[in-house]
């Protein structure tokens, strides 16, 4: 059974349980607990996750390891940073959004041992499960590009949106703007949301013109991929787009240093391997990605790429028929994107019960994605698509035209569905 549409619009027992639900163990108490289910990773694959089967399993039974305080609706952030919305309002606490009759873990996992059932913790604690939902997300890798990370604490023309304490740099970047190199950045790594590179630039542009600046900037896409998006009918769309505003794009073009003293970027040829360098007035960064070290090291677990080998159709392990993954982390080959776990969370809930019960999995995950493509305020291209990179469209009109219905989806309508039902 495959399922198609816009994801959001379709739809461990505790054997020593003595510490307080939803709170961790101290490092004076590192007794080992176990679970009918833990979940690594508090995003918005785990939240999900961790909700439908808080409800199903019972208190107690459900464990989810997250260090983090605060959970962000990530795909708020690409109109943080075009100063449509603020950080605030993509933000809540994570005490909010987890179910209450789950464990919260608070701290890192550091460890995974998939033959003995196990979890190790950072702070030493062994978690024990009968089965893992693998949703732990990339880490954002800024320090492999050499200077980056002190070019966006120093520089006020150096941003990113892909981190909580860069996103509110790109507006005032934005609109500061006199002139000159307005660059933006795509790395030669998979990323989350591989439209927000994109997005961004087209928001900024946008502004360039309204704030009377336009004539005096040069607006770059330096990307590492040898085309402006993977499916090739938003692909003509976008180029048309790009065309129509005078932005220059260089392909198979990564970056691979930043000198913020003498507004330098360094990006890499990859068809050359030539170092060549762009002045910058504006520099937005995309940050290569990984998922993370604890992850990568247990090899039993993922492929050579570092990502939880999981069959693509039924998002279990190839090798572990009690562990899923969903999410950035997994190895199922499509777009990383909110939509594609909110698609992959039903299908978990599904095959997961029916392992549980001694059955094979039963539904098969086509790799629905989207990315609500915004090109101006109060214009969006709505892609969807499924693993062959074939549309997948939801409404009965041309997503792939400028529409400003498809900007207030993604506006309006969207975080509400992502806080109200996606993670409830």
């Amino acid at each position: 059974m495959a399922v198609t549409g816009f994801a959001p619009l379709r739809s461990c027992r505790n054997l020593t349980f003595c510490a307080i639900s939803r709170t961790f163990a101290t490092t004076t108490a590192l007794e080992q607990k176990k679970y009918k289910l833990v979940v690594v990773g508090g995003g918005a694959g785990g939240c999900a996750t961790a909700a439908k089967f808080s409800r199903k399993l019972g208190k107690g039974n459900v464990a989810v390891i997250e260090p983090s305080e605060e959970h962000y609706y990530q795909p708020m952030w690409t109109l943080v940073g075009g100063g449509i919305k603020t950080l605030s309002q993509s933000t809540k606490s994570m005490s909010k959004v987890l179910p209450k009759s789950c464990d919260w873990i608070k701290t890192r996992a550091s460890s995974f041992d998939p033959d003995n059932n196990t979890v190790t913790t950072d702070d030493g604690q062994k978690i024990k499960y009968d089965y893992l939902v693998v949703a732990i997300g990339f880490h954002l890798d800024y320090d492999k590009i050499d200077g980056a990370i002190d070019a966006l604490k120093n520089d006020p023309n150096v941003c990113s949106n892909y981190a909580s304490w860069t996103v509110e740099k790109t507006y005032p970047a934005i609109k500061n703007f006199q002139g000159g190199n307005a660059i933006f950045t795509f790395p030669n790594t998979p990323i989350k949301c591989a439209g927000a590179p994109q997005k961004i630039m087209y928001l900024a542009e946008d502004a360039f013109r309204r704030n009377g600046v336009r004539d005096k900037a040069n607006v770059i896409f330096n990307t590492s991929l040898g085309v402006i998006f993977g499916v090739k009918k938003y692909a003509n769309s976008l180029l048309k787009v790009i065309e129509s505003r005078g932005i220059n794009v260089n392909y198979k073009r990564n970056l691979v240093a930043v000198d913020h003293k003498n507004r330098e970027s360094i990006f890499e040829n990859l068809d050359t391997g030539e170092k060549e360098k762009f002045e910058y007035k504006l520099l937005h960064i995309t940050p290569p990605m990984s998922t993370p070290e604890a992850l990568r090291k247990c090899t039993q677990l993922v492929n050579a790429a570092g990502f939880v080998d999981i069959n693509k159709d039924t998002l279990q392990s190839t090798k572990y028929k009690n562990v899923f993954s969903i999410g950035d982390c997994s190895s199922a080959p499509t777009s990383k994107t909110a939509a594609a776990v909110a698609a992959q969370v039903g299908i978990l809930k599904k095959n997961l019960s029916a392992v549980m019960e001694g059955k094979e999995p039963e539904l098969t995950y086509d790799g629905y994605t989207s990315c609500p493509l915004i090109t101006a305020p109060n214009k969006c291209i709505l892609a969807e698509f499924d693993y062959d990179a074939n549309p997948l469209e939801t409404f009965p009109i041309d997503q792939g035209k400028e529409r400003w219905t498809m900007y207030h989806l993604k506006k309006d309508f969207m975080p509400h569905m992502y806080w109200n039902l996606m993670l409830t």
